[in-house]
């Protein structure tokens, strides 16, 4: 699809890489872009319309979609991070990893689902994860709804594709933003991970994988389970 013209939602858009997709929809000609936040006061963008949106609460997306009856491109990128284990950690924040990644996503998109085929088709973009892949102890809950919510949008790109709406699904590594400003190493520019991600909504694309990390996990997936996790090996 054509993000110029467009009229875009963005779930999670006050700060990090919503905020950066966001901008990079209005440097791309949309025609409108709803910057969706639980908190629509802390959206500082100018050129966006603020909407209140928590992916967690059902009427709130009733009320947005209320609202937003125009979008044709859906970004569901709203995300939490508890850093719970699966064995220790609160049973409360695991189900806020699902809630958030899984059971919100699935929410937004089936409100806003007839909206985009009574727009056309339209699009979706969900943000996922190199962690829809690969996991460890301390993202381990994270890592389980992002897995989930890979498999949940392979199953609306089916589902969607009689109505003529696009599912493309971002997987990334760890990015220079808040979320994981705990995290030491190599980390990729959200502003890169936005441009990367919205060429491959132009270009129909059903993956776009957003660094090095991420395209070689991904390959890695065919081998077995050692090559992921070398510490299977005694």
């Amino acid at each position: 699809m054509d993000i110029k013209g467009a009229v875009a939602l963005v779930t999670g858009a006050n700060r990090g890489l919503g905020r950066k997709f966001a901008e990079a929809l209005l440097e791309r000609g949309a025609a409108k872009v709803y910057a969706a936040a639980r908190n629509p006061e802390s959206v500082d963008l100018p050129g966006v319309v603020p909407l209140r949106l928590d992916v967690t609460d059902p009427a709130s997306i009733r009320e947005a979609a209320a609202i937003a009856g125009d979008v044709t491109l859906l970004v569901n990128n709203a995300g939490s991070s508890t850093g719970s284990t699966l064995l220790g950690g609160k049973l409360e924040d695991i189900r806020l990893e699902m809630d958030t990644h899984y059971f919100g996503t699935l929410a937004v998109t089936r409100e806003f689902a007839p909206i985009l085929e009574r727009n056309g088709g339209g699009a979706v973009l969900n943000v996922l994860s190199v962690l829809s892949w690969f996991t460890a102890p301390q993202v381990a809950a994270y890592s389980a709804a992002k897995s989930a919510a890979w498999s949940l949008t392979n199953a609306l790109r089916l589902e969607l594709a009689p109505q003529q709406t696009q599912v493309t699904a971002l997987h990334v590594g760890y990015m220079d933003t808040d979320m994981a400003k705990h995290v030491e190493g190599p980390k990729v520019d959200p502003a890169l991970v936005a441009g990367l991600a919205l060429d491959g909504v132009e270009a129909g694309r059903f993956e776009v994988l957003a660094d090095d990390v991420t395209r070689n996990v991904r390959a890695g997936l065919s081998g077995e389970l050692p090559g992921l996790y070398p510490a299977l090996v005694s």
